[in-house]
């Protein structure tokens, strides 16, 4: 029983607690003043964006030469990404970073912003999803997470530089929310390339992850394609700022 395995039933305790602290935070602070935490939010988010910068650059440098050296189909197969000399600490490292992730929702609790359903869900469900998929060292995780962690490169850097006050350009946020829906269609397809070739070549991977694969990231296409019709299409106006993860 690998040390991953062991932390499988802790991920149901983070998400159970994190659940009653969000609705249980709500509750807390419904009668209470918002906090400001302006430079505590802007330090939270420059660490995740200096974490994810730093594991988008390893990992793509691995799955870029996985691809040059052995084709696509290799890179979507290949699960030696999982304990490969750089990449075994930054897949560990990708897995275990999610459950520090779920801070964040603590800032929108604490400073009383908009909460919506997309930001919650996705912290538990891509919290449980990471660690069962590491620990079945499952083939497309070279894409999920590489794919992840550029997205929160752009992600977490935007929500830094908003925190710390500076001007941000507003079309910005619709990159970002754009680029998440693409990467729920990478994901999806990354899934039925999986499906297609577990039993054509070695790419190791079950249909209970499968199965509960596609439909994390189908849900979470329609709902930033959701978000993204209502912040930027039916109401231009709103704040980009709400946080979809």
């Amino acid at each position: 029983m690998n040390e991953m395995h062991l932390k499988l039933s802790k991920s149901f305790i983070f998400c159970g607690l994190y659940a009653a602290l969000v609705f249980g935070g709500r509750h807390f602070m419904r009668e209470r003043p918002k906090l400001n935490l302006r430079r505590p939010l802007a330090l939270w988010s420059l660490s995740l964006a200096i974490f994810s910068i730093i594991g988008a650059v390893r990992t793509g440098k691995y799955m870029l030469h996985i691809i040059t050296k052995s084709g696509f189909k290799q890179s979507v197969c290949d699960n030696s990404f999982y304990n490969a000399p750089i990449t075994k600490f930054w897949s560990y490292a990708f897995a275990i970073s999610k459950a520090p992730e779920l801070g964040d929702t603590a800032f929108i609790i604490l400073r009383k912003q908009r909460l919506i359903f997309l930001h919650w869900y996705h912290h538990i469900t891509v919290l449980l999803y990471s660690w069962f998929s590491y620990k079945d060292l499952v083939a497309g995780g070279g894409w999920f997470m590489t794919m992840n962690y550029m997205v929160h490169s752009i992600m977490y850097t935007y929500y830094a530089a908003r925190a710390a006050g500076l001007r941000v350009p507003r079309p910005l946020a619709m990159i970002i929310t754009t680029a998440q829906i693409l990467q729920m269609v990478m994901g999806l397809a990354v899934l039925g390339l999986v499906y297609l070739w577990m039993n054509e070549v070695h790419c190791p991977s079950n249909m209970e992850n499968i199965m509960w694969g596609t439909l994390m990231y189908l849900s979470y296409l329609v709902l930033f394609a959701s978000f993204f019709y209502n912040s930027y299409v039916k109401d231009p106006s709103r704040d980009k700022g709400s946080k979809a993860e």
